[in-house]
């Protein structure tokens, strides 16, 4: 039997040739999604066979997931596995409403999650030109140039600077206390950008905004209230719009430049994990995007390998 007949023969068997017919003239489906799932699904076929499965209605949950597995030890992405389990599920549709099989094994596959994304990072001068923005001006000048100091300096999520409280700052041991999710305490370091900043601010400006409903919290609106998120936004936005940053900029968008650029500095990971304040490394190693550079530059300058000198090599 040849390559062809052989194909021909698990099409056949599979039903590959009437399922891609149902996607293309009743489904409505796309010519790149018809391909891509034919592809798929031919993929399919062959390993069902190699476990014994010489039908469709002869393959089971448990072929189906280690089907799943397969495609993982392929190196496939989660996207590409999420499109072959998607592939799977319309075709036993397809087979169950023309009678050619009875169950579907497909239900209970679990589909890999997505992966998280990731916002823009800036770079270490457009963090720079972002902070060095407000206006002396302006009058609320000294208090948005220590937000956006305390913001990236200390990695912090929006909800965490906004809720700050005075009492919080240790500026004689350059430590800010930072409640996070849940509450959980944890002390964050501030380099002397960030104290300097917020020491401008509460001398110079807070106690004019401070109308006796501050609630002892260090960022306050022009109206002497504690700030809310929407207005941390804002003022974040102007400044983006005023630096001409033409980045996607997000509160979220500091304390990512903030761990990536501590990383790229040579930052231990669990050190960045304690200041984010994440209770899982492998979150920071999502959360976190080292720069490729920095990777090879470490890899060359420790590999033991990398540390032989020419001379040495064989």
């Amino acid at each position: 039997m040849t390559v062809e007949s052989a194909r021909e023969t698990i099409s056949r068997a599979f039903w590959l040739g009437p399922f891609g017919d149902f996607l293309a003239l009743e489904d409505g489906a796309s010519p790149r999604t018809v391909e891509a799932y034919g592809r798929d699904l031919a993929r399919f076929a062959d390993y069902s066979l190699t476990k014994g499965a010489h039908a469709p209605q002869e393959v089971g949950s448990t072929t189906l997931r280690s089907y799943v597995y397969h495609l993982k030890d392929l190196g496939l992405a989660p996207s590409s596995i999420r499109r072959n389990i998607s592939a799977l599920r319309t075709y036993y549709k397809f087979l169950i409403n023309e009678g050619h099989v009875v169950r579907d094994p497909s239900e209970r596959l679990e589909t890999p999650r997505r992966g998280r994304e990731l916002p823009d990072v800036l770079s270490v001068d457009e963090v720079t030109k972002l902070i060095e923005t407000p206006s002396l001006d302006e009058p609320l000048a000294f208090r948005d140039r220590a937000m956006l100091e305390l913001a990236y300096g200390a990695g912090l999520r929006v909800g965490e600077w906004i809720t700050i409280s005075v009492r919080d700052l240790m500026l004689d041991e350059s430590l800010v206390r930072v409640f996070g999710k849940g509450a959980k305490e944890r002390l964050v370091p501030i380099g002397r950008k960030a104290l300097g900043a917020v020491a401008i601010y509460l001398r110079e400006l807070r106690p004019k905004l401070e109308k006796g409903s501050g609630e002892g919290i260090l960022f306050l609106n022009a109206r002497g209230e504690p700030m809310t998120r929407m207005g941390a936004w804002k003022i974040l936005r102007k400044h983006v719009e005023a630096s001409g940053i033409t980045k996607h900029v997000t509160p979220h968008t500091l304390r990512h430049s903030f761990a990536t650029h501590l990383l790229e500095g040579g930052a231990d990971l669990r050190a960045v994990q304690e200041m984010l304040g994440h209770a899982d490394i492998s979150t920071t190693q999502i959360y976190t995007h080292v720069d490729r550079e920095y990777l090879r530059s470490v890899h060359k300058q420790f590999h033991p390998r990398e540390r032989l000198s020419d001379v040495d090599r064989p």
